[in-house]
């Protein structure tokens, strides 16, 4: 067998329809659209439109509330953070933040701050953190090691969380 006599299977490598090449082509003229109106022009088509009956989208009721102005934070827990302590990544004795974080490796891209969320062994001694929030069992492990928790400046802060 020589490579240049390799080729798919006879049919395999179907040859793609080129529409409104001409009349000749058997898909010339009006290119597979039928003739006038709305559907036949390029662009345009009526997307859920029932015919004047109310369409299914808006037949369905709506529930719920999707805030606009809703904060995207990255959910880092206490495990994750260890294992990039341990592996050195990350610094214990410097403030670990979101850009720490992130040049560790630990989240992928920075969004609008970092919630520290208890979870797994955490031994780290006198570690600062700087972020946005921390959940109750995150902040009671940190503090139990001697480190603490800077919440940044947050409009809307609703965790309750006191900054020290």
């Amino acid at each position: 067998m020589r490579l240049n006599i390799i080729s798919d299977n006879r049919g395999a490598a179907k040859k793609r329809l080129r529409v409104g090449r001409g009349i000749g082509s058997g898909k010339g003229k009006t290119g597979g659209r039928g003739m006038k109106g709305q559907k036949s022009r390029s662009g345009v088509t009526i997307k859920g439109f029932e015919g004047g009956q109310m369409p299914l989208h808006m037949r369905i009721p709506k529930r719920g509330f999707n805030n606009p102005f809703a904060k995207n934070y990255n959910a880092v827990r206490l495990d994750r953070v260890q294992r990039a302590i341990n592996a050195g990544k990350l610094d214990a004795k410097t403030i670990i933040d979101s850009a720490a974080l992130v040049s560790s490796g630990v989240i992928r891209r920075k969004r609008d701050g970092v919630r520290l969320i208890a979870g797994g062994e955490f031994t780290a001694k006198k570690v600062t953190f700087k972020v946005a929030h921390a959940s109750k069992g995150a902040l009671k492990i940190i503090t139990e090691n001697g480190g603490k928790v800077e919440l940044s400046e947050t409009k809307g802060n609703s965790s309750g969380q006191i900054k020290e």
